[in-house]
């Protein structure tokens, strides 16, 4: 790790769509203090102030290849970019690899502003957006801490760099073991299942993991609260204090999955209320209410839910949907502005990211000793506030090729997060009628092997002795921790949804194309969240900012 030298350039938009000028003129303060091998960034401003740019000037290598990350979940776009963009903004970490080896970019996770870089012939760029929602932060006499940066360099390989790149800008990873299980999201899609499937399902897995000592998961997943309706909209969101039907006694159905010898987790969706609450709504939203995460109350409901959950007796709380109801935008959408024009935040004294993180902050201490698995939430500012993060939009259980594009290439492009962030979940794998189970075996066996989390989805009329030989074989060595060493991708410069991976000594190739259909850009039957088109774009031009 190498020590970034002091910016050749500084700027701040005070304003979100006003003009760039030097700190002093406009009454704001941008400070770069050297801390250990990092450089600390900090703004200050006596009125608001939206942005900052720092610039460095570091010629890029002839050949050379970029990679960037992703501001919450990646949506099947992660790749080298073998002609790197000028204008496209990477989120929170870029690596460069060219013909004398590999460096990287990137601020500590928890920064106080969304950073995202820019990579051009030239030189580098970090621009900082510490907006409080759409409005300019009101940092009053303090300084904000927005980023503190850091920069690697290696000839080990671009894997090995984007490793110590990811172990730099995390130090303090929530420890976890292996988390496997099951999970019925992607054959029951939230329909038509009740408490006694939910523990015919933890009674398959146990059965499958027979007497391994460490114990599988069942999530209960969307499906079990009292969702309301609007607007012919499905509102799927609070209270979140009962359940429906079969699950009005959610303590029970806990007990009845542990009762199988199997650890109980729960999905829910701390920011949507079906209706709108006394304090803290942030807007009408998808049926019913979005929370604003800056308010106290919201703050305080969501704390009472995840203790009860708790309470109910769930070990594992599945937390989802919360960047999209703060935020109005799937990652996807966010480019150069991850933070959209008409989100008004009650708090305007806090930056966007400060507000996320105490979000996160809040379950976390409310979980207590459970387990958090953040959905849909940015990694890069849960991580050392959540013990699991699905870091890539939904696999499938109805369209294998959903699955290729994005549990595939968000394994291979954020594997380098597993364990030095959080244990990184690629989603589900599924046994379903819809899908080739010649396909989900392999993706079943890449996921079981990387020792990252592994959860099963299996429709119970697709079991078959061979299926249920092959989950066995992949949960009982998911719940060993994996191949030591886990495994990483080999073509990865050049294939988004790598092909051929190093496990120890081994060499594995595998087959993700179904040849009798390849691959389908114009899919869109698999519509179960916020996913994104096949191809995603790059961010939109850094003059736009």
């Amino acid at each position: 790790m190498t020590t970034f030298a002091q910016p050749d350039l500084v700027r701040v938009q005070l304003e979100p769509t006003g003009s760039w000028q030097r700190p002093a003129a406009g009454g704001a303060e941008v400070t770069c203090r050297p801390e250990g091998s990092g450089l600390r960034v900090g703004v200050a401003a006596t009125g608001g102030v939206s942005r900052a740019h720092l610039r460095w000037r570091r010629p890029l290598a002839a050949g050379s290849l970029v990679l960037g990350d992703a501001w919450e979940r990646s949506y099947g776009e992660l790749a080298w970019q073998s002609s790197p963009r000028a204008e496209q903004m990477h989120p929170w970490m870029v690596l460069v690899h060219g013909p004398a080896g590999s460096w990287g970019a990137g601020v500590d996770v928890r920064a106080g502003a969304f950073a995202g870089w820019t990579v051009d012939a030239e030189g580098v760029s970090l621009w900082l957006d510490v907006r409080a929602g759409a409005d300019p932060v009101v940092l009053g006499g303090r300084e904000l801490e927005a980023a503190t940066v850091r920069w690697i360099a290696g000839n080990d390989g671009p894997f090995a760099a984007q490793c110590a790149l990811a172990g730099a800008l995390c130090t303090d990873p929530l420890p976890t073991g292996p988390l496997v299980g099951a999970n019925n999201w992607y054959y029951a899609y939230g329909r038509d299942f009740d408490a006694d499937a939910v523990v015919r399902d933890a009674r398959m897995i146990a059965d499958l993991v027979g007497d391994h000592p460490v114990r599988p998961f069942e999530v209960v997943d969307d499906g079990w609260s009292i969702d309301g309706t609007a607007d012919g909209r499905q509102s799927s969101g609070g209270p979140w204090d009962r359940g429906a039907g079969s699950f009005a006694d959610m303590a029970e159905v806990a007990a009845r999955i542990a009762g199988e010898g199997v650890r109980p987790g729960l999905w829910f969706r701390p920011l949507q209320s079906r209706r709108e609450p006394p304090a803290g709504a942030l807007r009408p939203w998808e049926g019913g209410w979005a929370l604003d995460p800056s308010h106290p109350a919201t703050l305080e409901t969501v704390t009472a839910d995840v203790r009860r959950i708790r309470a109910w007796g769930f070990d594992l709380i599945k937390h989802d949907f919360s960047t999209f109801e703060a935020m109005g935008r799937w990652g996807f959408q966010m480019g150069p502005r991850p933070v959209p024009g008409d989100i008004r935040f009650f708090d305007r004294a806090r930056t966007t990211a400060e507000v996320l993180v105490g979000f996160y902050r809040a379950i976390h201490e409310a979980a207590g000793d459970g387990i958090v698995l953040g959905c849909n939430v940015v990694g890069h500012l849960a991580a050392g506030l959540v013990q699991a993060q699905r870091t890539g939009d939904d696999t499938s259980g109805r369209v294998w090729e959903r699955t290729r594009r994005m549990g595939v290439n968000t394994l291979a492009f954020r594997l380098a997060q597993h364990r030095r962030f959080f244990t990184v979940d690629a989603d589900c794998v599924a046994s379903t009628p819809a899908t080739a189970w010649a396909r989900n075996r392999q993706f079943l066996d890449l996921v079981a092997r990387s020792g990252t989390a592994l959860f099963v989805s299996v429709d119970p009329a697709t079991r078959t002795d061979a299926v249920d030989a092959d989950l066995s074989a992949a949960l009982r060595l998911a719940l060993d921790g994996g191949r030591p060493g886990g495994v990483e991708p080999i073509d990865w410069l050049h294939n988004a949804t790598p092909a051929v991976w190093r496990c120890a000594a081994e060499t594995l190739t595998y087959d993700w194309i179904e040849a009798e259909t390849g691959a389908d850009p114009y899919d869109r039957t698999d519509a179960t969240s916020g996913q994104g088109p096949l191809l995603v774009g790059g961010g939109g031009a850094v003059p736009d900012l």
